[in-house]
């Protein structure tokens, strides 16, 4: 299995420090308000990725973190915690906050098939360990007490900036809003482990420690919930692109500084989901959640697909176009596959090989589009009923798509071709969105040569067999 590692920015084969055994994080969402959906498409590739481990044999623990506390709206370990906003905003108390976004969360991961992580761990479960890896940071002197917090000090490091395809006069603010200088830090690139002096007086959440009343910085929760999991050694360490710097810079600063070794193989990234205005953001008030594509009548199962189609370190834009290219593309899918019969034996030589296409997509590098792209394969081959069911099962326990879910009803499309021209229409759309050309021209003569004429109108795409 190849993967691309940010950690040196290569694709690189994937080999465990176990044989066999996979201990990997991914970070969690800060439980202050709902996930949106471009939140939601790091978690679906991170779900697709240990779902693989596990399809292609490995023995898998996956740890995630709940930030309950200490998440600050800015990077720069400035500007008001999260959860204490969540809180002001909706007159609840941080705890009865944390639980309802909680629960919001993974009742949105059950509803787009996210399988729940091995180990769920709240930030305020772990105050003793957060104070033990800050205490032992202190005695090996990475760190130091000013102006009644504890940093870490960062020149104290060969090498600071790990993710190296970065500007570093733009990672140094490295937060998203606006920065305050904080005028106790050493260097501008510190930062905060241990907070004891807040300027919010009303800070809710605050625990007793050797420094003083007060609560843990948003890094340090990482490193040490992995720690407490998984171990001294972490195999992969999976989030969004903008935690790479500072979050994840940090995490490795601290735990390897901690343990006296290198601690994770491995960096996941997936790549933002954008809309006509940019990134997705909650900041922005007005954003796309699960439950809203359902008010307007999605599947949100129908959303994970169209995540699928793109590559987890592409971007990719979101506009209801192409979701509804997707969902044609999808319901035309689930009827075909719902068709297939269940009586007869599978052969098991043609089952392999498909199974083996599927494999070959995803071991470079989770392609899931190419992935996707088997189940049509699938579909067409010269098999059986019970042998393609079986296939598609197994593909099924990756990608999770209901792909053999009763219907009420199930009629065979009434050309067995339609679901994908419409899949190759939809990644057409999202090619040609990021001006990714050269597929997009790849994507219409494809089409072309299946006789597919597509009409490009100001009303949305078109398409009919030709003549």
């Amino acid at each position: 299995m190849i993967l691309y590692n940010s950690l040196g920015q290569t694709k690189q084969e994937f080999v465990p420090h176990t044989p066999g055994k996979v201990n990997m994080y991914t970070c969690g969402p800060t439980v202050y308000h709902y996930a949106h959906i471009g939140n939601l498409r790091t978690y679906i590739m991170e779900d697709v990725l240990e779902k693989y481990l596990r399809f292609a044999g490995f023995d898998v623990n996956r740890v995630m973190n709940i930030t309950d506390v200490g998440h600050l709206s800015s990077d720069a370990d400035t500007g008001e915690d999260k959860m204490l906003k969540g809180a002001k905003r909706e007159h609840k108390t941080v705890m009865e906050i944390a639980q309802f976004y909680t629960d919001a969360f993974f009742a949105d991961c059950e509803k787009l098939n996210i399988k729940r992580p091995d180990v769920v761990e709240p930030a305020t479960n772990c105050i003793d360990e957060f104070i033990d890896m800050v205490s032992v940071l202190l005695e090996k002197g990475y760190a130091y007490l000013a102006g009644g917090n504890v940093y870490f000090d960062t020149s104290k490091l060969s090498t600071y900036y790990v993710f190296g395809n970065m500007n570093e006069d733009d990672l140094a603010v490295g937060v998203r809003d606006s920065v305050e200088e904080d005028e106790n830090k050493r260097n501008k690139t510190d930062f905060v482990l241990w907070f004891t002096k807040s300027k919010f007086e009303d800070q809710e959440l605050k625990w007793e420690s050797p420094w003083g009343l007060g609560y843990p910085g948003w890094h340090i929760e990482c490193s040490c919930i992995s720690k407490k999991h998984n171990g001294e050694y972490l195999d992969i360490h999976c989030g969004g692109i903008d935690n790479a710097f500072p979050h994840h810079t940090n995490e490795i600063a601290q735990s390897e500084a901690y343990l006296g070794h290198p601690w994770c193989k491995y960096w996941f990234h997936v790549l933002h989901l954008n809309d006509a205005r940019g990134k997705m953001s909650k900041s922005k008030g007005d954003f796309l959640t699960v439950s809203l594509l359902e008010s307007k009548g999605y599947d949100p199962v129908a959303y994970r697909f169209f995540c699928l189609q793109s590559h987890y370190r592409k971007p990719l834009t979101f506009s209801y176009e192409s979701l509804d290219n997707c969902v044609k593309a999808y319901n035309k899918l689930r009827k075909r596959t719902a068709a297939l019969g269940k009586d007869g034996d599978i052969e098991q030589d043609k089952a392999d090989a498909l199974l083996a296409k599927f494999k070959e997509a995803m071991d470079n590098d989770l392609n899931t589009s190419l992935g996707v792209t088997v189940i049509y394969d699938v579909l067409k081959a010269d098999a059986n009923d019970a042998t393609k069911r079986y296939v598609l099962g197994e593909l099924d326990k990756v990608l999770s798509l209901n792909l053999l879910e009763e219907q009420d009803a199930a009629p065979q499309a009434a050309n067995p071709q339609d679901a994908e021209v419409e899949a190759l229409i939809a990644q057409r759309t999202e090619a040609r969105k990021n001006k990714d050309w050269a597929t997009a021209d790849a994507i219409r003569d494809k089409l072309a040569a299946m006789k597919v004429v597509v009409v490009d109108t100001k009303d949305g795409i078109s398409w009919h067999y030709a003549e």
